[in-house]
């Protein structure tokens, strides 16, 4: 974990000390803080590989903490090819396609117009001086050239509609005719400038954390909850929160994008002024007991707490706090067994009472049929009986004690 965690963290420090020229950019601060977050994933041929060669991306980020620049990570982490970025564009959001009038600064990277990122790699951008409210929406554009990339590096999940249109059109004030898909590619991260007070909450998780089933575009999972209230509360207005979350994820086992385990160091250790963790994880681990796929499937509640233990011991050497968060329930759900049932109550009843945690977040308790606590409470669930609804996105931001998070 340790040599990962130095890659990133050296790939940082250049970017940081790289030169900076034009009007639109400003000497870089002393310390960053991350304002928004996704998880890279592999895109896999035939299912989720796009042909973007002479193409524009334009792709919508709700940042948490707002600031007077940014700076933009992007992201070959599985290209088996280089990728090159170019005429890289970012500004305020106005709905769609199309961005704030007077908004638009172009990006650069050591003061290019293009970057070249070579397989397994990150980039910043030099920083730019937009100002951006909290909790506003970015557009985030840029051209990706005529180029041979095999595999693509995304993040599948996105809850939110992004475009795409022929040609170099990346500081276009609309984009005319755009294509439209609900996915993050080639982006990873956007950070703002550290004030006093700024520090940051990962969550890292499954589709509950990712907002599976929560209304697009409209910022209702259960961490832009969060960060909302963070925003509404008095001495806590700098705390930021990055949703590390992924459709299909396990703790232990590749499945939908890397294991819990295999992505901490890039998703949790590598972001700049994070001090919080909230795990959930493991309900995909759990569900596969009802529809094993071979002998890596054949999982116990001790290996689950084992992997959850590794995720916060690890945490904690970095001095990061950790709070774990009960599973919520998934009877009814079409993986779910009386096995992973019981499972699913002995990993909860660990997370409560192990003392591996700092402390924990009852989401279960938050979410649950109080007349059948195996299911969701009816006015929390979105339908598939593993995923809350809006409403339960919302009773699982809003049942966190924001005392966590204060010094």
């Amino acid at each position: 974990m340790l040599k990962r965690r130095s890659r990133w963290v050296a790939l940082s420090a250049l970017w940081l000390a790289a030169g900076v020229t034009g009007s639109a950019q400003s000497a870089p601060p002393a310390q960053w803080v991350g304002t928004w977050a996704a998880s890279p994933m592999l895109a896999l041929p035939g299912f989720s590989v796009r042909p973007f060669t002479g193409t524009t991306l334009r792709q919508i980020v709700h940042v948490s903490n707002g600031g007077e620049q940014l700076r933009v990570r992007f992201t070959n982490e599985f290209g088996t090819d280089p990728l090159t970025i170019g005429d890289a564009h970012v500004a305020l959001s106005a709905g769609g396609a199309a961005i704030q009038q007077g908004t638009d600064h172009a990006l650069t990277f050591g003061g290019a117009a293009q970057v070249r990122i070579a397989p397994g790699a990150a980039v910043f951008s030099d920083p730019v001086a937009l100002a951006a409210p909290a909790l506003s929406d970015l557009a985030i554009s840029f051209y990706v050239p005529n180029q041979i990339v095999r595999a693509e590096t995304y993040h599948s999940f996105a809850d939110q509609d992004n475009f795409s249109a022929d040609g170099d059109v990346a500081g276009a004030a609309v984009l005319a005719q755009p294509n439209t898909f609900a996915s993050w590619y080639f982006l990873s991260g956007v950070e703002v400038p550290a004030v006093d007070g700024s520090r940051a909450i990962v969550a890292l998780g499954d589709s509950i954390t990712d907002g599976a089933h929560s209304t697009p575009d409209a910022n209702r999972r259960w961490p832009d909850v969060l960060g909302l209230r963070l925003k509404q509360e008095p001495g806590l207005e700098h705390v930021s929160v990055l949703n590390e979350g992924i459709g299909g994820n396990r703790v232990l086992n590749e499945n939908a994008g890397p294991s819990a385990l295999s992505r901490f160091d890039r998703d949790v250790l590598a972001q700049d002024g994070v001090k919080y963790l909230i795990v959930l994880e493991s309900i995909n681990d759990i569900g596969r007991l009802a529809h094993p796929a071979g002998p890596e499937d054949d999982i116990d509640a001790a290996q689950l707490e084992f992997g959850l233990k590794q995720i916060a011991d690890a945490a904690h050497a970095h001095g990061i706090k950790v709070y774990g968060a009960t599973l919520t329930p998934y009877g009814g759900a079409n993986y779910y067994s009386d096995q992973g049932e019981q499972m699913r109550e002995e990993v909860n009843n660990w997370i409560r009472s192990s003392g591996v945690f700092d402390a924990v977040i009852d989401f279960d308790q938050v979410t649950r049929d109080p007349a059948n606590p195996t299911r969701f409470n009816p006015a929390y669930d979105s339908g598939d009986h593993l995923h809350p609804g809006d409403d339960g996105y919302k009773a699982m931001g809003a049942g966190i004690d924001l005392k966590l998070f204060e010094k």
